[in-house]
Order: structure tokens, then sequence, then C-alpha cells
């Protein structure tokens, strides 16, 4: 079956060809749409089997790791701005989910009446409905309220087509419904490749605990929406019930923190619950650009940096630890920062290297594999070693969609973290659950336990109790670059301001390297990544509609805060 799916990634090839647009009155699939193609088994696998490409993993050039860099983790060398600033003609981030859910509803429409085996018959429209909640549910953090389409439309006089937008409310309510169904009728896990139940429960953790957040934490004057505490009370209970479904000892964490992301095959990992695979010489993605590649990183920022605890315990404001984080010249003439990694969460030294790099001086990361390699250098100093798999032979680390290691989807570590800011926020975390979830976290990198009474952090002027500010800071420090987490946790906790350089200039520095004669530019002694200004619109919560959509159908009205 890994193979079959391997192959079709590969090809590259959809069994349909996308529409150009949700709106467009004449579908244009290539499949034959017959009781003949709904009643060959074959075919309905391959067709469904097409919706793997739906998560990226590491992708081929850029997927959703590392590069997905809107976020106060990581700064460019040149501004990443807001995803939109103006409203688009027409977008792929609006227009690819309806063609998924599309693809899907066909499915849906057309199992029960197929002759296949009802066991086969249930898997696929199960897959289907797994499809169709993981789309809406990307169009509803992304755009909010969107028309809820139940079914295939073929008659371009179906009024349907013209509909208003439906309340997220009644959408998240069905994406939840088509989740519920997916566990159900999804068999157990025999290969984390594949479609199984444990995956649609991560899938429904993730997803509901995005909701129930989002619902808490929203604001009328920034979202166009009133806070509902009994939805987010439903939510987050369902993502905790998802998340607990999976703690049953079935999963467990690898040894070493960063060991997930370096695995040539993931499929004796305990701690992967669905990963995407790659093969070698077969199909490749792109990590060039974290392993040796000579442009420039997008490296992590000195926000994200000193949001790492000390390894007593303690904050940077709290601790009685050195805090002095210059970067010092080695005998080498590096600039390293060992020292200062010494003092910190182990995590930060998986996730950067002790040297900085940056324009001017540039560096070569020691391994056998990298003989001959360029030189790396990094926006902020700080370059990034967390996806590096050492001991891939040399020109498969430095080219494009050459690299074969595994890229985690979901994996317990992120359900342990799930699970603890569920209960957080409903306020029912317990000792217990600390010991269960995020403390299992902290052992792996021998830091002391997060406690029910945590430390004040002065840094936290949110509004929330310390409990939970501490909670998202190993949720962020786990994560570091993870898969776009960081953007969308700062989303629903209403905290996307956080990205506004003029309010929070450390998410544009980075390594402290002292004043001097360099090739970059550094305030106060840290290396500044861009010269550009970053500045945060309450709209920039919810993306634009497309133009192109409002004039198709003008009962579809602009998002909260954008204007035509």
């Amino acid at each position: 079956m890994r193979k079959s799916i391997i192959l079709a990634l590969a090809a590259a090839a959809f069994t349909l060809t996308s529409c150009d647009d949700f709106l467009d009155r004449d579908p244009r699939d290539t499949f034959t749409d017959t009781p003949a193609f709904w009643n060959n088994e074959k075919a309905v696998e391959s067709y469904t089997n097409n919706f793997y490409n739906n998560f990226v993993g590491y992708g081929r050039g850029q997927g959703w790791f590392y590069f997905k860099s809107l976020s106060d983790d990581q700064a460019a060398a040149s501004l990443v701005d807001w995803t939109y600033k103006t409203i688009p003609n027409t977008s792929s981030d609006y227009n690819s989910w309806f063609t998924e859910i599309r693809r899907a509803s066909y499915v849906i429409q057309n199992m029960p009446s197929s002759t296949l085996p009802e066991a086969s018959k249930k898997k696929y429209l199960a897959v289907a409905r797994l499809t169709r909640a993981y789309s809406y549910y990307m169009l509803v953090r992304q755009y909010g309220d969107v028309e809820w389409i139940d079914g295939v439309i073929n008659n371009p006089e179906d009024e349907r087509i013209y509909g208003e937008r439906t309340s997220r409310d009644v959408v998240m309510d069905n994406v939840l419904a088509d989740l519920d169904y997916a566990i159900e009728n999804l068999g157990a896990a025999s290969d984390h490749t594949q479609w199984n139940k444990d995956m649609a429960l991560a899938m429904k953790s993730e997803v509901c605990l995005f909701e129930g957040t989002f619902r808490k934490y929203c604001s009328a004057t920034e979202n166009g929406l009133d806070p509902k505490p009994e939805r987010a009370q439903k939510y987050l209970q369902e993502s905790q019930k998802a998340s607990e479904a999976l703690m049953n000892g079935t999963y467990s964490l690898m040894d070493k923190y960063g060991d997930i992301y370096t695995q040539i095959d993931l499929v004796k990992s305990k701690e992967a619950i669905f990963y995407r695979h790659y093969e070698k010489d077969v199909f490749g993605h792109g990590l060039v650009d974290y392993t040796c590649g000579s442009t420039i990183q997008q490296g992590i920022t000195r926000d994200a940096f000193d949001a790492f605890l000390f390894k007593d315990g303690k904050c940077l404001a709290n601790t009685g630890l050195s805090k002095n984080d210059q970067a010092v010249v080695n005998a080498d003439g590096n600039y390293s920062i060992s020292n200062v990694l010494a003092q910190r969460d182990p995590r930060l030294s998986v996730i950067v290297d002790s040297i900085v790099c940056f324009s001017g001086h540039g560096w070569k990361r020691p391994a056998p594999a990298t003989a001959g390699g360029a030189n790396m250098t990094s926006s902020t100093g700080y370059s990034i070693f967390k996806y590096d798999n050492q001991t891939l032979e040399k020109n498969y680390r430095e080219n494009t969609n050459t690299g074969y290691t595994d890229a985690p989807i979901y994996w317990y570590s992120v359900i342990l973290l799930n699970y603890a800011e569920a209960k957080a926020e409903l306020g029912t975390l317990t000792q217990d659950d600390l010991d269960k979830s995020v403390n299992l976290l902290q052992d792996r990198v021998n830091m002391p336990h997060l406690t029910v009474n945590p430390e004040t952090d002065p840094e936290n002027n949110t509004g929330v109790s310390n409990l939970i500010w501490e909670v998202r800071r190993i949720r962020r420090c786990e994560l570091m670059l993870d898969n776009w987490f960081r953007y969308w946790d700062l989303v629903r906790w209403h905290m996307l301001d956080k990205l506004d350089f003029t309010k929070y200039p450390k998410v544009n520095q980075g390594a402290h390297i002292g004043d001097g004669q360099f090739d970059v530019t550094t305030v106060n002694g840290y290396i500044q990544a861009t010269s550009a200004d970053r500045k945060f619109d309450k709209k920039y919560y919810l993306y634009p509609i497309p133009a192109q959509q409002i004039t198709l159908n003008p009962a579809i009205k602009q998002n909260y805060g954008w204007t035509e």
C-alpha cells in the first residue's frame, strides 16, 4: 500500500484536474462519473489516494515546514509580510480547498449506491468525509464563514451556487460530524502512511483545539465575532477527548528530541501517528536550505530564542543563571554561542547550531557528508539544524528534491501539547494531567517539570493565567518551525499583533554579536534581519474573499475590516 502511494505522489498526477474556480459553471473533472467507475475498487482506491496530496510534509521544494515563516519565530533577510494586504482578484488559497471539497463530494455522493463490499464503501466514504472536514477547516481558519455545500453541483442553475456564506458555527459542527464519522469507520493503524482511525483522532484533536480557543479569544472589534464560551467549551472538550483516545499506551515519545524530523523511515517510530514517506531516488523533498545550502536561511528570531527557559526552569527575567547571550569569537574565528546554549533548554541546541553565521561570516556545518559544501549564512545569525540528517550522502543533502527523510504530519508530542492546552483552557488541568502530558516532553530534555502554579513571567501581558502562558511556551519551543503551527496559534489566541515589528522589535532581531564593522545591520549589538517594517492591522485575522468570488456571487460578503 505504501509503495503505491509513493508512486502516485511521484507521478504527481491527480485523477481530476482542478477547476479554476468553485463557481465555474462547467465542471471539468476528467474522470468519467459513472456507476462503473464507483463499482471498481482499484479506481476508487486510486482516486482517494490522491487526497494524500493535501498533507504536504516537507513538500517538493517549499512545504509546510520552515518556509512558512510568517511568525514571530523566524525572520528573513527580505521581509516576509502578511499573506494578503489587499484584496486579490483570485486566490488558490480559496479555490484549491473548494476543489478538494468537490472531489470528496463525488465519493460521498456515489458510495451509497456502489456495489463495492460494505466495508470498502464505509472506508472510502470515511476518507472522503475526512478530506471534506480538513478542507473546510482550512477554509474556515483562513476565511471564517464559507458556504457549506453538501453534494456535487453539476447544474449551472442550482441555487446553491449563489448561496450566502454559512455561519462558521454550522460549518464547524458539520466538520466535527465528518471527523466523528471518519473516526468510527476507519480501521486501526497498521501502517502510519495510510488512512486510519488514529490519524482522524489526531486531526480532530488539532481542529477542535483551534476552534475552541478561537471561539474563546475572538473579538468583535477585530474578528467581527463575539466570543462564545459555550462553543469554546464544546470544542475544547472534544479536543481533550480525541487527545485522550490517543494517550492509551499505543504511542510514546522517541528517546531524543528532534529525532522524529530526521528519520529515513518512520515506520518503527512509536511517536509518529501519520507521516509522509519519501523514497530515495523515487520521491524526494528539498530541505537543502536547512542543511547545507548557500541561500540565506530564515533564522529564528531573538524573540524565539528568548522564549526558551534556562536550565533552572526559569524564564529570562527570573533566572539566576548567566543571561549573557553574546556570541564570542572562538579559535577558528567563528562566532560561537556554545556557552549560551549550555544555559538553556536543550531543545534550543537541537533547533540551532552553536555557530552564528551571517553575511561576511559564513560557516560550513561539520559533518562527513558535507565536504565541499557551501558556507551557510542566516538572516538572524541563528542557522537551523533541526531537520538535518547528517548521515545522508552529500549530494542528497545539497540538492533540491533529493532528500528522503520522512516528514511527520501528526505525531504524539503534538497530542500531549493539545491535551494539556485544552484542559488548561477549560480550567481542569491538574498536576497529574501535566505529568502525563507536557512533563513527559520536559523529561525527554531533562528540564524541570511544569507545575500548576508556575512563577509569573513579566512578559505575560496577554491576560491569560501563568499556567496557560507556560503551556503555550512549551508548545512554542517543542514545535518551533514545525508545520506553520506558530502563525495559526497566534491567530487562535488572538495574538497576531505579535508579528508587528514596531510593537515587538525582537521579532526582527537575531543573534547578539556586538557592535562593529559587519556586513549586517545591528541594533544594540543584535543582528537586524531586515530594514523593512511589518505592521499589524486587525483585518489580518481573516484573509480577504477574492474579488472574483464576490463578482460571481454577490451574496458572498467581504470579510470584516476589508474594503472592496
